[in-house]
C-alpha cells in the first residue's frame, strides 16, 4: 500500500506543470509524481535528469582526449575565486591525531585488493553512515531519528541497499539495510562484479570492490513536512553528507570507498522494487579491501 502524501500548497511556479511542460494529459513518471505529491519543479528537475546517457569507456577515452586538446586553446576557469588585498592569515591548533590523519587520507579509490570484506567492516559501516543512534520526539506522534549526519526536519528519508558482491561470510546478493534493527533483508539472491559494473554504467575501474550501497530517498517522509521544491535540494544535500560519512569510515577502516552519481537508474529501481516516484535512486558508494601494497590508486593503469 502506497504511503499517504500530502498535496502541496499551489506556488506560482506552478505553472510549470499548468502550462503543460509536459503534457498531463499523459501518463509519464512526471504526472505521476506530481500526483503524487512532488512539487512541480522538483519533478522537472529529478525525471529530466534521470537515466543520463552516459558515455561507453572508448567514447569517454575519446572525450578525455578532446578535453585535454580544449584545454591548451581555451583553459578551464580557475579553481579559485580571486582575492583582493592580503587578507587576514588565519593561525591553526596545530593538535594531530587519529581524525586529522582520517580525514587527510580520504580518497575516491579506483583500484582494489583480492581479500573479500570483512562482515563486521560492513557492519560499522552502515551502522555509523545509516543506523538509527538516537529516537526522539518532534512534536506529539512524530518520531525523530538521529543518525551522524544531519537530515532536515530529523525526516531521514534515505535508506541503503547493499550489492554484496565479496564479503566474508554473507551470501552473495542484493539487500536492504534496517537503520533500526542494522540487519540486511534479502531482496534478490546472487551478485557479481559485472552486475556492480552495469548498475554504474560502465565504470569498469570499480569491478574489484567488494561492496555498493545504493541510496534511495523515500519522498513522502520529506514532502509530508517541507511543501516546497527547496525540499528536494535537502535529498541531494542528504546524500552527500551519508557519502561523505561513509567514505571516511571506511577510510578509518583501512578499506579502500568510492561513489558515484553515474547509475543506470531504472534498472536498479526495478531490482530494488521500488516505484521510481515515492522512492527514487538517488547516490552510490562503495567501497573494498585495499590492494596488497595498500597504496592508493586514483585510475587503473588500464581500463577492463
Amino acid at each position: 500500500m502506497k504511503s499517504p502524501v500530502r498535496s502541496p500548497k499551489r506556488h506560482r511556479d506552478d505553472v510549470l506543470f499548468d502550462r503543460a511542460v509536459l503534457e498531463a494529459s499523459r501518463k509519464t513518471p512526471y504526472t505521476e509524481a506530481v500526483k503524487a505529491g512532488w512539487h512541480p519543479l522538483a519533478a522537472v528537475y529529478h525525471f529530466a535528469t534521470k537515466d543520463a546517457a552516459w558515455v561507453t569507456p572508448s567514447e569517454r577515452q575519446v572525450r578525455e582526449t578532446a578535453l585535454v586538446r580544449r584545454a591548451r586553446s581555451a583553459p578551464p576557469p580557475s579553481v579559485y575565486k580571486r582575492t583582493k588585498g592580503r587578507g587576514r592569515s588565519l593561525p591553526m591548533d596545530g593538535r594531530q591525531g587519529e581524525f586529522r590523519d582520517v580525514l587527510l587520507a580520504r580518497r575516491t579509490w579506483r583500484g582494489f585488493g583480492r581479500r573479500p570484506l570483512a562482515l563486521a567492516d560492513l557492519g560499522t559501516l552502515l551502522d555509523l553512515t545509516f543506523g538509527v543512534q538516537m529516537i526522539g520526539q518532534a512534536g506529539k506522534g512524530v518520531t525523530a531519528l538521529f543518525k551522524t549526519s544531519p537530515s532536515g526536519g530529523a525526516r531521514h528519508p534515505i535508506e541503503a541497499y547493499v550489492l554484496a558482491v565479496r564479503v566474508k561470510n554473507l551470501a552473495r546478493g542484493l539487500y536492504h539495510y534496517s537503520p533500526r534493527s542494522r540487519a540486511l533483508h534479502l531482496i534478490q539472491r546472487g551478485a557479481s562484479s559485472a552486475r556492480l559494473v552495469s548498475y554504474l554504467c560502465g565504470q569498469s575501474w570499480f569491478s574489484g570492490a567488494a561492496v555498493l550501497v545504493l541510496m534511495t530517498a523515500v519522498l513522502p517522509r520529506l514532502w509530508w513536512r517541507y511543501e516546497h521544491p527547496r525540499a528536494y535540494r535537502a535529498v541531494l544535500l542528504e546524500a552527500g553528507h551519508l557519502c561523505q560519512t561513509f567514505c571516511l569510515t571506511a577510510t578509518w577502516l583501512g578499506l579502500a570507498p568510492f561513489c558515484t552519481m553515474a547509475l543506470d537508474d531504472s534498472r536498479v529501481e526495478r531490482d530494488l522494487k521500488i516505484d521510481g516516484v515515492e522512492e527514487v535512486l538517488v547516490y552510490g558508494v562503495g567501497a573494498g579491501t585495499r590492494p596488497s601494497d595498500g597504496r592508493w590508486v586514483q585510475w587503473p593503469r588500464r581500463q577492463r
